[in-house]
């Protein structure tokens, strides 16, 4: 096992400065208050430690002692179960079951179209910021049945989605002025908790100053 998982009593989780899947990571951590040791690698110089943890090379990774996590989602919801206060899953299992189809929804949808707009291939990236904004507005009415992303609670679906919606600027994906109200008020709900803005790198602060 590495030397950082050996020499750590706490959790440490590797993230990357401006990334969404670490963003909603990060945001987990925040909400349920836990200890937690952040490195913030550089995209083009990763530690050894990363490449000796994770075979992938990736962030998030995350390692709570001899356990080491490496998929977003994954962390997330281990995070979820092993520090169960506050839930952000349902208790009840056909809930709980729409949560994660909610969940695989959004990373196939929307998830997949960062990687393109981050891409070389310039008209791939524009259709892939063509075909996200009109996810985005196609949704508008789902974020007006609930304060939150279908629930009157804050869960690990909102924590996948607020990443995104906070970065469409970065993408320059612009809504309209009119006929996005409830998604409007949703944004600033999220994005007002005090978590979500602990949970911000300066990088990601930057996105919307």
């Amino acid at each position: 096992m590495s030397s950082v998982s050996n020499r750590r009593s706490v959790m440490t989780l590797f993230t990357l400065p401006d990334c969404a899947d670490c963003h909603r990571v990060r945001i987990v951590l925040a909400e349920k208050d836990i200890t937690v040791d952040i490195i913030e690698i550089d995209p083009d110089n990763k530690p050894e430690d990363l490449a000796e943890l994770n075979p992938y090379n990736t962030a998030p990774t995350l390692i709570d002692r001899d356990l080491v996590l490496y998929d977003a989602r994954v962390i997330m919801e281990y995070l979820d179960e092993r520090f169960p206060h506050p839930p952000l899953m349902p208790v009840d299992p056909v809930t709980r079951a729409h949560s994660r189809l909610a969940l695989y929804r959004i990373e196939k949808d929307w998830y997949s179209l960062l990687r393109d707009m981050e891409g070389t291939d310039q008209a791939r990236a524009d259709e892939a910021r063509r075909i996200l904004r009109e996810g985005v507005l196609s949704a508008v009415d789902v974020f007006a049945i609930k304060p939150y992303f279908l629930s009157n609670d804050f869960s690990l679906v909102d924590c996948t989605i607020a990443p995104v919606l906070w970065r469409l600027p970065k993408y320059g994906i612009d809504l309209p002025a009119t006929d996005v109200k409830p998604l409007m008020r949703y944004m600033d709900r999220v994005f007002s908790r005090e978590m979500f803005q602990f949970s911000l790198t300066e990088a990601e602060k930057n996105i919307r100053p």
